[in-house]
């Protein structure tokens, strides 16, 4: 296959330096956008939605990291091993990182978030609004009792 080349649009201002696995809830972000490829109109109308999907690149994950087989959620030996497209690990082969974050204000190309879990620096290659008519009825999602438990604490 081709390769695929991606500029990033902006980069992720967190208080958190580290990948940590937990906690992310209260945490507020600014995603900054490029104002050498953005102005003030690309953002045009994204304050209307409460949330917004963003794309990221997990760029700190070093690439003799990445895993393609099946492991154990957090190493955790409780959980079953599961391939790595059956866990959400940002051991990633192309080191992509997806998050439903809270859109709480605009300021020109500064986009002030809770709850993204990316670091500072991260840098972000796409981010569109959040259309609830996208996802599937949260009454016909089903997941393992496993992914709940991991989950528990993720956005506490």
């Amino acid at each position: 296959m081709a390769a695929i080349t991606l500029d990033p649009i902006g980069r992720v201002h967190s208080p958190r330096i580290e990948a940590k696995d937990d906690f992310w809830g209260d945490v507020i972000s600014v995603i900054e956008l490029d104002s050498t490829r953005f102005t003030p109109e690309s953002v045009l109308g994204l304050t209307d939605f409460s949330h917004i999907l963003v794309v990221f690149h997990l760029d700190r994950v070093p690439d003799d990291s990445v895993v393609s087989s099946a492991s154990h959620p957090r190493n955790n030996p409780d959980w079953p091993r599961v391939g790595i497209f059956a866990q959400r690990k940002k051991h990633r082969p192309n080191r992509l990182g997806v998050s439903i974050c809270e859109l709480l204000q605009v300021d020109g190309l500064k986009l002030k978030v809770k709850a993204l879990d990316a670091i500072e620096g991260t840098p972000v290659l796409d981010i569109k609004p959040y259309v609830r008519e996208f996802e599937p009825d949260p009454a016909q999602v089903r997941q393992p009792q496993w992914m709940t438990e991991l989950m528990r604490d993720y956005f506490s």
